[in-house]
């Protein structure tokens, strides 16, 4: 990254936390990140002090629009500046390190999935928020969702008994392009932790942390050496819950189509990819099926059929879950904070024993390495 570019305003911009408005900045202006800053505009509790983007000539024409200092180098972003929030899209290899130098200085941070690229480093960011009293979230938008929210009330109201098994089905279309995604070190991971995490999130929330995971990965390298410098995008994890209780996860990335289409946020461009995704639980007589905007339950196949249809979308959840995040800045005491680093570092203990199991070629316990955290 260069050096530090500025536009109006051109002196830092210092906490000044006035009628209920947070002085933010986004981190990181690729498709995610300028959906994020879009959306946050909007919001009265915003107030868009600046953005960064290691792209000059991006960041520039950005902050023109929105009237803000700009950045092209992060660390200066973070220096310079006093803000309440700081908004972050960009890939965690790019900002690790701005993210603990902007919990120290106070800074609440919500990061877009996934919260980090390992456990380990999960647990440094959860514990770090912990020390500096400062909230840190993760952007899981199926929280705020209709037809999610819809299977949870279905569960929690006993309106289907005795779920004995679970299957979730994810087909997420093109390969990303960003080199960096392809990378291990980089990266972290590939479908299963970049992909798959906000479907991994509704798992653990509906029906608590597997006992043991099996996994296999794979990817569309042509020979083996290959395949071990590039992240994985096939995979399938088996989950054990209970001796009564298993689950079934199978996710994918394809080749590029001839006729594309899908959602915005997973695919991290606006008609790139086509998707396909599922949630499904058996239960003894009924079986419930969630997707992003539908939610069924059926007594088996071509038998009695209740199918529930939402028009909510991407923009109006990620504007739900900012005002959570403001509002629980603003006024903790009224607003707790939904989906806190510290509740995700399950999430991210499921995808590390995944990993894990993935390399050694046995079951894995997600509850040890969760343990981990809380023995630090």
């Amino acid at each position: 990254m260069s050096s530090t570019i500025k536009t109006r305003p051109r002196w830092p911009c210092y906490r000044k936390m006035s009628e209920g408005r947070l002085k933010t900045a986004v981190l990181g202006l690729d498709d995610r990140g300028q959906f994020l800053l879009k959306t946050a505009a909007k919001i009265e509790h915003f107030e868009i002090a600046a953005v960064a983007d290691s792209d000059t000539n991006l960041v520039e024409k950005i902050a023109e629009q929105y009237k803000c200092a700009f950045y092209d180098d992060y660390r200066q972003l973070v220096m310079q500046n006093q803000l309440d929030c700081l908004l972050v899209a960009a890939g965690t290899h790019s900002c690790d390190e701005y993210i603990r130098m902007a919990m120290k200085k106070k800074f609440n941070i919500l990061k877009l999935t996934p919260m980090a690229r390992n456990f380990e480093e999960a647990a440094e960011f959860a514990a770090l928020a912990e020390q500096e009293n400062v909230q840190f979230a993760i952007a899981n938008l199926r929280r705020f969702g209709q037809s999610y929210h819809g299977f949870g009330e279905h569960l929690r109201d006993g309106r289907i008994e005795q779920v004995f098994l679970i299957t979730a089905f994810c087909d997420f279309g093109e390969q990303p392009k960003d080199k960096w995604r392809t990378d291990p070190k980089l990266a972290g991971g590939g479908v299963l932790l970049h992909d798959c995490y906000e479907i991994i999130d509704q798992i653990i929330l509906n029906f608590g942390i597997p006992q043991q995971i099996y996994c296999l990965n794979t990817n569309q390298a042509l020979d083996k050496q290959q395949r071990l410098y590039i992240v994985e995008d096939s995979t399938v994890v088996t989950m054990k819950f209970s001796d009564t209780l298993m689950g079934n996860l199978m996710a994918f990335r394809q080749a590029p189509l001839e006729n594309p289409g899908g959602a915005f946020f997973l695919t991290g461009q606006e008609g790139i990819g086509a998707k396909a995704e599922f949630l499904r639980a058996y239960g003894k007589e009924k079986v419930l099926t969630v997707s992003d905007r539908k939610l069924t339950e059926s007594q088996g196949p071509e038998q009695n059929e209740e199918k529930f249809t939402y028009d909510d979308d991407e923009s109006g959840r990620l504007e739900k879950l900012l005002n959570n995040f403001a509002l629980s800045i603003l006024a903790p005491d009224e607003n707790k904070l939904c989906s806190s680093g510290k509740e995700n570092l399950k999430n991210m203990a499921v995808i590390e024993s995944a990993y894990l199991s993935a390399r050694t070629g046995t079951p894995e316990e997600p509850n040890r390495i969760l343990q981990m955290a809380i023995n630090r």
